[in-house]
């Protein structure tokens, strides 16, 4: 089980860097072939490695001539940055978001309401792999037990913490926190890794090793640049250059870097009323108020919608800040199965029929809470089932989108987007800017008198700390870059709206275009005069690529998983891939495999007490930052490492890896897989 961790002696698989090119000469003829061949073959190769850094115009695996071109970054590595071809200008950092030209590496994701809303069935592992993985639980707590009673008798000094001394109690109980110790601590490798710099399409790693089995980390000094499939950069916002960047530097100059506070001790800025506003318009909502933070949003708004008397019905797997809020209410709580519509409409006509408990009087409120894209399981919910249940029972119903948002739908508006539901019909829905929109904090939003309602009783108003203003000018410029925006009728033509928007501080007086219906574009009016807009971001070209980019490649590694034999939960549309591992032990395993391969590439391990103590998962966090090629090095490294851990247990037919990375664009594109 115990797996000896790595040393700090640098790793076989690092990726050597290719000579640099003597001559200007000799570089521009080198891009002029390889610009040649590219059009030459009139596609992008089957695979390329995903670090290679060569955009899918002009890679291919005789191309390595041009990975001459180097830089140094601030982090003090050296990687390779290929030019485009001469018919793409790429305006993006390749390492952070991957150049990708291929317009047959798109998707559009939307609902077909031709089709009823199914779930995806959740499949079982062969009895011996859970035998297995039952048997290695019992062996790790049997020796884990012995250990704690051998060690507290022949090494009290290391075992002090557990003990009783000097008239004070234990400050642990040894059997509170054995998980911790004797489970947690064997694979804490795979944990709380160090990165810096932009978590884009890469990442670096901060390399670190451990001389005493985990229990303390040492930094070696190194530095490892891998492929980043775990962050929530769902569209690859998370960027040094561009329009959102340019935004935040010049909020900088402007406001400065931190808040001041709650919004009750100091002046609010005009920016947290923009924001709100453009939040709403966003939504199709009448109103929204932001929060500095996605946890708090649900903690202190939910204490401020239900209170004693009134019943809460939420699904069981629900996030740990609807579960803290729902407590702090002091409101009743009822749970369904998760996703499960006949349930839901069981106990709502159970609750509805008996009333409160014990008085039988009815209910002052009914709400069901809902997630709108569940990320350990990647499972949709199941939104026009809910809305005509909601027609039948009338209860109140409030939808946490902070996966779902901006990460679904055509125009990236979240699940009632997706499902083409018209988002007024819900009655409060709350979101996050950490993922989708690489900032930070959350929101609400509903009708103008429940949010104005809210600002007086919700503690996130009273007490959370204002959000900074960077992060309200990220969350704006990323948003209206979804959205698109609308000028006023005299700019359209004219060329220099880019010099007025940077330099300009005063307000424009041309009479703006009418407001647009949802889900339409944004009017410049709703943005600070100062705010930089590319051509790219009033047109909405950028976003549309983004989200098209980022439903292809959710498809592809989700199906393409699947028809390898894997075993994964969720929907094809999810940007979360939650692939099952079961045993402990494959977790650690599955996490370094992929670590230290010669393109290393870094996951999120998930186990208990996120999830069910046999369901321990890899989950990939894929983003519109990824190619098409970057997917391919996944599958490739999952059906390596999938074959040596025997993982591969999932049903269905099967396809072998390169008729799967051939088929990419078939394979996304059919309606169901068999």
């Amino acid at each position: 089980m115990a797996i000896q961790p790595a040393s700090p002696t640098p790793s076989i698989f690092r990726k050597k860097s290719t000579p640099t090119l003597s001559t200007a000469a000799s570089y521009l003829s080198a891009v002029s072939e390889a610009d040649a061949r590219a059009r030459a073959h009139g596609g992008t190769p089957n695979s390329t490695p995903a670090l290679s850094l060569s955009s899918s115009v002009t890679s291919s695996s005789e191309d390595t001539v041009l990975h001459e071109k180097e830089e140094s970054n601030d982090d003090g590595l050296v990687y390779p940055k290929v030019p485009p071809t001469s018919e793409q200008v790429f305006t993006t950092v390749h390492t952070e978001f991957g150049h990708c030209a291929n317009d047959t590496y798109r998707y559009t994701s939307q609902y077909n309401p031709t089709r009823p809303v199914k779930g995806v069935p959740e499949q079982d592992p062969p009895y011996y792999i859970l035998l297995t993985t039952y048997i290695s639980y019992l062996l790790v707590i049997c020796f884990g037990h012995l250990r704690d009673f051998f060690g507290k008798r022949l090494k009290v000094a290391d075992y002090r913490h557990l003990l009783a001394h000097d008239g004070f109690a234990a400050l642990n109980s040894d059997f509170d926190s054995f998980y911790t110790r004797r489970l947690k601590l064997r694979i804490d490798d795979c944990f709380s890794h160090p990165v810096t710099g932009v978590p884009g399409r890469t990442i670096v790693l901060l390399d670190r090793y451990s001389p005493n089995y985990n229990k303390t980390m040492v930094p070696s000094g190194g530095k490892t640049r891998g492929l980043n499939v775990s962050s929530y950069n769902y569209l690859g916002f998370a960027q040094s250059k561009g329009g959102c960047t340019d935004a935040d530097v010049e909020s900088i100059k402007r406001y400065g870097l931190s808040a001041c506070g709650s919004r009750r001790e100091c002046a609010t800025l005009d920016l947290h009323l923009q924001a709100e506003a453009l939040v709403a318009r966003f939504l199709g909502m009448e109103d929204a108020l932001i929060s500095s933070m996605g946890f708090a949003t649900n903690s202190t708004v939910i204490p401020a919608l239900v209170s004693k008397g009134c019943l809460v019905i939420s699904d069981e797997l629900n996030h740990a800040s609807i579960r803290f809020g729902v407590r702090l209410s002091g409101a009743n709580v009822r749970m369904f199965k998760h996703n499960d519509m006949k349930s839901l409409e069981a106990l709502l006509r159970e609750v509805i029929s008996q009333g409160q408990p014990k008085t039988h009087r009815p209910w002052k409120k009914i709400l069901v809470i809902v997630e709108g894209l569940y990320s350990m399981e990647g499972t949709l919910v199941k939104l026009p089932e809910i809305m005509e249940l909601k027609k039948k029972y009338k209860f109140y119903l409030f939808i946490d989108e902070a996966h779902s948002i901006g990460a679904l739908g055509p125009h990236g508006r979240g699940v009632c987007d997706y499902y083409n539901v018209n988002p007024r019909t819900v009655d409060i829905l709350m979101g996050t800017f950490t993922k989708s929109f690489g900032a930070a904090g959350g929101y609400i939003a509903g009708n103008r008198d429940l949010i104005n309602r809210l600002r007086l009783s919700g503690h996130s108003g009273a007490y959370a700390e204002a959000m900074a203003p960077p992060i309200l000018s990220q969350v704006m410029a990323s948003m209206a870059s979804i959205m698109g925006i609308t000028l006023p009728r005299a700019e359209k033509s004219s060329p220099s709206r880019g010099l007025l928007v940077r330099h300009s501080d005063s307000t424009l007086t041309i009479t703006p275009e009418e407001p647009p219906a949802y889900p339409g574009n944004a009017l410049a009016s709703w943005l600070p005069p100062w705010m930089p807009t590319p051509e790219s971001m009033c047109d909405g070209s950028d976003s549309r690529m983004r989200l098209r980019r980022l439903a292809f490649n959710t498809r592809y590694l989700n199906r393409g998983l699947r028809k390898l034999g894997f075993i994964t939960y969720g929907h094809d549309d999810s940007p979360v891939v939650p692939l099952l591992l079961f045993n402990p032990g494959k977790m650690a395993v599955f996490s370094r495999m992929m670590r230290t391969r010669a393109t290393p590439i870094f996951v999120v391990v998930v186990a208990y007490p996120a999830t069910p103590l046999v369901t321990s998962r890899v989950r990939f966090c894929l983003s519109a930052s990824h190619t098409k090629e970057d997917i391919d090095t996944i599958l490739q490294a999952s059906d390596e490492i999938g074959d040596i851990l025997d993982l591969k247990q999932g049903l269905g037919e099967r396809w072998p890896l390169q008729e799967i990375i051939a088929r990419a664009v078939e394979l996304v594109n059919m309606e169901e897989v068999p």
